[in-house]
Formats: C-alpha cells, sequence, structure tokens
C-alpha cells in the first residue's frame, strides 16, 4: 500500500520519466509511467534476477545477443483476426523482422540457457520457427519487392510489361528524332506527364503531329503530345499495370492466409517484444546509475551498503560532482530511526535515499548500492515531506501534517514503512513537541518502521529510551563549519544552530546574545552533543587509519613469510651444491694422490697402490648405492600407504636443544647444529650458513 503523496514526496514519478526515455515502442512507455510496487515478494526475486541477467549480458564483452529493434504489432493483429483480410507490405516487414529477432535471441539462449536461466525464460511461449519466414521470403526479395517468381501469372504479366515498355520507347525515339529534324520540337525535346513519355511540340505544329494531347506549358509556347503509335500501346500498358496490381494483391491476400495460421505466435511476438522492451529500459537505467540487485528476506527490514540517492547522483555526475554514499540497517532491534543534526547537513537526502530505493526495490528495479545490501519486504510506504500546504481545503502545513498523521496512525503495523520529515514541526516547539513525542510512541507500540528527522530533544531522548530505536546524526566538521554529509549511527546530534548561523553571515555579537537568552543547561547540552560527535568522527577516523595500518602489517608479514621460505629453500639448494661440490673435491684430492703415488717405471711398486685404488673405489661404489637407496626410500614415503589395522607406535622426537644435532627434515642430508633455541624457532649452523629454522621443520640426531 502507497499512495500518490509518496510517490511526489519520493520523487518516483521523475525515476518512471527517466525509464521512460529508455524505453522503444508506445506500449513500453506507457507501462513504465505506471510502474508500482509488486504485491508478491516472488514476483519481485524474479523480476530482479531477469534484470540481472540482461544486465550482464550487456555488460559482456563482444556479446552476440542480438540488438533489440523492432515495430509493434498492434495493427498487424487486428488485420490478421480479420477473416479474408489483407497485410500491408509494410506490415508483412514488421512480422518478418520479428520473427528473424526473435529466432536470433532463441539460438542466444540455446547455448546458455542455464547461464541466464531467468532471463531465457522469457521466452518459454516461443520457438525457432521458418513458418513464417519461409513463405515471406518466397514471395518477396532482399529489397522486399514482390518477386516475380511470387506466381506464374504475375511472371507473365511483367514480362508482356517489359516488352510494350521496350516497343513505346523504340516508338518513342523514333518519332523524337522524325520531328527534332523538321524543327517541331522545342529546346527540351520531350517531359515525362502522368508516367508517360510525351513530345515537347512548339505549339503551332501540334497538329502536323496529331497524337493526344497532354497539356501546355505555362506560357503557352510549348504542348505536350503523345506520339499517335503510341496511344494503343500505352493503354495496353495501363491495362498491364492494373493486372499486375490484382495479381500482386492476391499474392499477398494469400501470403496474409499462411500467416494468419501463425497468429497465436505473432501474438506472443508482440507480447515478448514489448516485454523485452520494458525489461531493457529498467536494465539500462541500472546500469546508469549503477544499480545492483540487492539480497532479498521476507521480513521487514533494511540493510543498505554504499547506497545512493539515484536522482542526486544523475545531477551531480553531470555537474561532474562525487556523490556521497550511506550505509544504513534498520531491522526489529533498531526499526525507528531518528535522524538529528545541522539543518542542510543532509537528513533529509538520507531519509529520502531510504525511502526511494525501497520502492524501487519493491517496484522491481535494480538499486544504486552495494550488492551485498539487503532489503525487506513492507506492505505500505508512506511518507511526511516538505511543505505540503492545502489552498483549496483551508489547510495550514501543520494542519495538513496532522490530517496525515491520523492516517498513519489507523494504518500503520509492522509492516509499515514511515518516512517523517520534520517531525512535530509546524506549531509551538514545546506543544508541538510534546504532541510529537506521543505520536512517536504510538507508532512505536504499533511495531512500525520510520525513519524521522528532528530537532526536538524530547525525541532524540525517547529514541536514547526506547528499546527498538536508535538516534543517528549528520556529522558536522567542527572546525570548517561545514556540514560531512556522513551519516553516524548510535548518538544524537546537535542542530549546530549557531555554527550554521556564523557560516551564513550573522555575527558573533548576535550568536552571543541568543545564547544569553537561552537556558544555561540547553546550550551547555548542545555543547555537550556537538563535543561528542567530534570526538566521534575523529574516533571514527582513528579507527580507520588504525584498520589501513593493520592491513599493511599484514600484507608486510605475508611478504616476510613468502620471503623467508624462499631462503630457506635457496639455502637447501645452496647447501646440495655445497655438500656435491665439496665431495668432489675430496674425491678428486684422493684420487689426485693416487696418481702422485703411481710409478711409471717400477710396475710391480704399484701394485699394493693399485689394491689400495681397488678397495677406495668399492668403498665409494658403496655409498653411491647407499645414497641411492635412501632416495628411493625418502620417495616411497612420500606415497601414501594403506593404514594397518594394527598401527605402530610413532617414535618419540628428540627434545631440541642448544648443541643438538639436527637436519632437516625435507631436503638435504648436511647436518647442522643448534645454536639458539626459542618456543618455535632454532638457529642452526649448516656449515659456514646461519639460519633461523621453525623446530617443527627439523629432526633432531643425537643431543
Amino acid at each position: 500500500m502507497f499512495d500518490q503523496q509518496t510517490i511526489k514526496d519520493l520523487e518516483f514519478s521523475k525515476i518512471r520519466s527517466l525509464l521512460h526515455e529508455y524505453c522503444i515502442e508506445e506500449t513500453a512507455k506507457n507501462k513504465v509511467l505506471e510502474i508500482q510496487p509488486y504485491f508478491d515478494q516472488e514476483d519481485v526475486i524474479k523480476e530482479l534476477a531477469t534484470l540481472s541477467d540482461f544486465k550482464a549480458i550487456k555488460e559482456e564483452e563482444h556479446s552476440s545477443f542480438p540488438r533489440l529493434e523492432f515495430k509493434e504489432l498492434k495493427d498487424e493483429l487486428v488485420v490478421l483476426r480479420i477473416k479474408g483480410s489483407t497485410l500491408e507490405i509494410e506490415s508483412i516487414i514488421k512480422i518478418y523482422d520479428a520473427s528473424l529477432l526473435v529466432n536470433e535471441m532463441l539460438l542466444f539462449f540455446k547455448k546458455r540457457e542455464e547461464e541466464f536461466n531467468f532471463l531465457s525464460a522469457e521466452f518459454d511461449n516461443v520457438f525457432i520457427t521458418k513458418d513464417i519466414i519461409s513463405p515471406i521470403e518466397n514471395v518477396f526479395d532482399k529489397r522486399f519487392k514482390v518477386k516475380d517468381e511470387a506466381s506464374k501469372e504475375l511472371a507473365e504479366i511483367r514480362q508482356q510489361i517489359k516488352s510494350t515498355r521496350k516497343q513505346v520507347n523504340r516508338n518513342f525515339d523514333r518519332a523524337l528524332k522524325k520531328y527534332q529534324a523538321k524543327g517541331y520540337l522545342g529546346d527540351t525535346n520531350e517531359s515525362f506527364l502522368n508516367g508517360r513519355r510525351v513530345l515537347s511540340v512548339v505549339s503551332s505544329y501540334k497538329k502536323m503531329i496529331g497524337g493526344k494531347l497532354y497539356g501546355a506549358s505555362k506560357s503557352g509556347h510549348l504542348t505536350y503530345v503523345e506520339p499517335p503509335e503510341n496511344a494503343l500501346l500505352n493503354s495496353q500498358l495501363e491495362q498491364l499495370e492494373e493486372d499486375e496490381r490484382v495479381e500482386v494483391l492476391r499474392i499477398l491476400k494469400e501470403l496474409t492466409a499462411k500467416i494468419r495460421v501463425n497468429f497465436d505466435l505473432v501474438k506472443q511476438y508482440q507480447y515478448l517484444l514489448v516485454r523485452l522492451d520494458f525489461l531493457q529500459a529498467k536494465t539500462n537505467f541500472g546500469i546508469r546509475i549503477n544499480g545492483t540487485q540487492p539480497k532479498h528476506v521476507a521480513e521487514s527490514s533494511i540493510d543498505l551498503i554504499d547506497a545512493v540517492h539515484p536522482l542526486l547522483y544523475l545531477t551531480n555526475y553531470k555537474e561532474n560532482k562525487k556523490t556521497r554514499s550511506q550505509s544504513i540497517l534498520m531491522d526489529k532491534f533498531s526499526r525507528m530511526l531518528v535522524i538529528s543534526g545541522p539543518n542542510a547537513g543532509g537528513k533529509s537526502i538520507t531519509l529520502k535515499t531510504i525511502g526511494l530505493l525501497q520502492l524501487m526495490y519493491q517496484s522491481g528495479l535494480l538499486i544504486p548500492a552495494n550488492s551485498n545490501s539487503t532489503m525487506g519486504w513492507f506492505q505500505s510506504i508512506l511518507t511526511d515531506i516538505g511543505d505540503n500546504q492545502s489552498i483549496e481545503n483551508e489547510l495550514s502545513t501543520y494542519s495538513y501534517r496532522l490530517k496525515r498523521m491520523n492516517y498513519f496512525l489507523k494504518v500503520a503495523n509492522k509492516r509499515t514503512l514511515l518516512l517523517l520529515d520534520e517531525f512535530g514541526t509546524g506549531s509551538d516547539p514545546d506543544l508541538g513537541g510534546a504532541l510529537a513525542e506521543v505520536f512517536f510512541e504510538t507508532l512505536y507500540n504499533k511495531k512500525s518502521f520510520a525513519v524521522i528527522t528532528t530537532h526536538y530533544a524530547n525525541i532524540k531522548l525517547k529514541a536514547s529510551i526506547l528499546r527498538n530505536a536508535v538516534n543517528a546524526s549528520m556529522l558536522f566538521d567542527t572546525e570548517s563549519l561545514r556540514p560531512m554529509f556522513k551519516l553516524s549511527v548510535g548518538q544524537p546530534g546537535s542542530s549546530f544552530t549557531f555554527e550554521v548561523a556564523k557560516i551564513n553571515g550573522i555575527s558573533d555579537e548576535l550568536i552571543n546574545d541568543a545564547k544569553s537568552r537561552l537556558d544555561l543547561n540547553r546550550v551547555k547540552m548542545d555543547e555537550l552533543l556537538t563535543e561528542l560527535q567530534q570526538e566521534k568522527s575523529e574516533l571514527q577516523q582513528a579507527k580507520m587509519t588504525f584498520k589501513i595500518v593493520e592491513e599493511k602489517a599484514l600484507e608486510a608479514e605475508k611478504y616476510y613469510h613468502s620471503k623467508n621460505e624462499k631462503l630457506i629453500e635457496r639455502l637447501k639448494k645452496n647447501q646440495e651444491i655445497s655438500d656435491k661440490n665439496n665431495k668432489l673435491i675430496t674425491t678428486g684430492t684422493k684420487l689426485q694422490q693416487f696418481i702422485k703415488k703411481y710409478n711409471t717405471k717400477n710396475k710391480k711398486a704399484n701394485k699394493k697402490l693399485l689394491e689400495e685404488l681397488t678397495k677406495y673405489l668399492a668403498v665409494e661404489k658403496n655409498k653411491s648405492e647407499e645414497t641411492e637407496k635412501l632416495i628411493r626410500l625418502k620417495a616411497n614415503e612420500k606415497i601414501p600407504k594403506k593404514k594397518s589395522k594394527k598401527q605402530k607406535k610413532v617414535k618419540k622426537q628428540r627434545p631440541i636443544i642448544v648443541g643438538s644435532q639436527v637436519r632437516l627434515k625435507k631436503g638435504g642430508s648436511q647436518i647442522g647444529e643448534v645454536l639458539e633455541v626459542d618456543r618455535e624457532n632454532v638457529v642452526v649452523l649448516f656449515g659456514l650458513f646461519k639460519t633461523k629454522v621453525k623446530k617443527e621443520n627439523l629432526i633432531c640426531l643425537k643431543i
């Protein structure tokens, strides 16, 4: 339930007008001007999901979805309902184009039905077919002229027309030369009148030629004459052209009968294309305002994240200005939101943003907010915004507001969203404030949802006492004396009456005089609210700074761990290379010793040396085989084995202390010595390299 006053107050008619601009044809244009909230939640969910599909297709790069270009088929459906009627060629072209377009769209969804299942469901009542296209193509050529082959009779008639025209032109050309030579013709020689070629004869010679006269020039100097030899032929030509027209009409009537067989399909084309026109208008408008599909909940609630007022956003966009977003949460624990703060600080815009986005959402429109926003459902959205005097009914602003409030008190329930701007104003501040407080409590007891802007201290106080009401304020920079247009939930705000007065040029002398006339406690309370708001603003700024610093610290820690792992891996590789090189050096040194001892002159003296060399090589080969065996065993350990029924007891790990001999669990056979130990990490000396390693990555060999 909503009324025309709500439409007016929230400027929903402007949204309708903007949608109107995006429509192609008249039916969709009329439809968007009548958009209103749906009665069923499921309809909204389906509509928004369909728009999200359409939006995704439009935002795809190189999308193969055909461009929506069509003409409505309303008049064509009227003609097709009349038995024996004939469609005009223009109407046949419209039906032909519609059939081609729908076929193309169906082919698009044939491969992507699951990806865009909501939008593709709009095509359930149509199907790919050439039952309309083929008969039309059999009659018309690519330029949509009726083909000669459309019928045998038409082909014969057109052949006769062609032959007769040739003969007429031959006769005319001969006559032209003949009378031109005699000097009977004017400067232009010939003209074209009533679809026929005629000679431009000097009027004094017209009787010398004979033939049918077709009039004269304005001056009377020339007379237009048909050569007598063409008189009969032209009459025959006129009859043939009439025969052609009759035959074409017969062919179109026959074609219309074939199209009439598919009347229901043509009717579905009309419905579908208008529906797509309507959906496309919604989608294009949604893209223009950065609209998204929020999450849906069945209960009454609002959780807007980074929401903006769409009309304000479009205005600011044209002027290259940034629009500040708002985040608002309203649920059963915070259903009465009381917004206070300075005038011109954004209270009314915040209230209108909440109301308009809720109205747009329930009308099946994408809203300009983060897609993680959540929107609930309200049975009625009612407003009291601005000055609504009624001179006709002799109502003042306050009288109007009382009548409006009386209506709210009658119809409001837990599914009602009320939007009340400058709540309680229009009468004596004390008396009006007391009445406003009673209204506030009554609406609260009805469990209604409400967004209220006010300057009344008693309303702010009441919101702080009631369990499911919450105060909020529009922030104000006390240093620059400028509104920040940002909503802060949790505490009431000062009206910044004197600060705003100073901005607008009121002297300090007058402001101080005004302060002196107020109750001292009231002034102190206002100053306290100002200080609290400033402190909260500073705290939020500090919180944001801390969050940024925390994120940077986490990134730095991640970067350090990544670097450390790379260094450990590099150390392992360097150690392996070092071990390999040391082994080669040792082997080379030993072999060099054998070479030096080898006696080239006394071979008998080398017998003992050869025995030592053979023994050395055997030992080295044995070591190499043992190493290969160890590598194979490690490789097998990595392959998961089936667990045996009886699990073997895991050998307890030796404690790692300073002086322990350790090696890395994964890779590397180098043994290192523990130099330092803390809770999780150990400093180990591997050869000449010293590094820090986690305990869990080490095996203790001995202590």
